[in-house]
């Protein structure tokens, strides 16, 4: 378990959305509402404008109970729906190269028509 802080900005799954405000799943453990005074500063009609079920946004704690695993949190005072780039590896080559499914190719063709004859 991540050690959740107030203050910190995390990221969260929209999991529901109520009239008084979005339910935020943070991870295995913390769950977290943003009430809807904490989602802008101005007057919020739906809340729909704002997010949906299943985003994927950022979210500030506010206060954090590690008893029950409840956060309340704020998207207002941040950008919630930046966009992060995932940094991929480089897949680094072998010097065997295709060598290995050259060898493997014939021995796991052979062993899948045994386990359809059995069949």
């Amino acid at each position: 378990m991540t050690k959740i802080k107030k203050g910190r900005i995390i990221r969260g799954i929209v999991s529901g959305i109520e009239s008084y405000g979005v339910f935020v799943s943070c991870d295995d453990y913390y769950t977290g509402l943003i009430h809807i005074s904490e989602i802008s500063h101005g007057f919020v009609k739906n809340i729909n404008d704002y997010v949906k079920i299943g985003d994927v946004i950022f979210v500030e704690i506010l206060d954090v109970d590690e008893e029950l695993g409840h956060l309340k949190l704020s998207i207002k005072n941040i950008e919630y729906k930046k966009k992060v780039a995932i940094k991929r590896k480089r897949i680094k080559e072998t010097p065997l190269g295709f060598k290995t499914l050259e060898y493997k190719l014939p021995i796991w063709i052979e062993e899948s028509l045994k386990k359809i004859k059995n069949q």
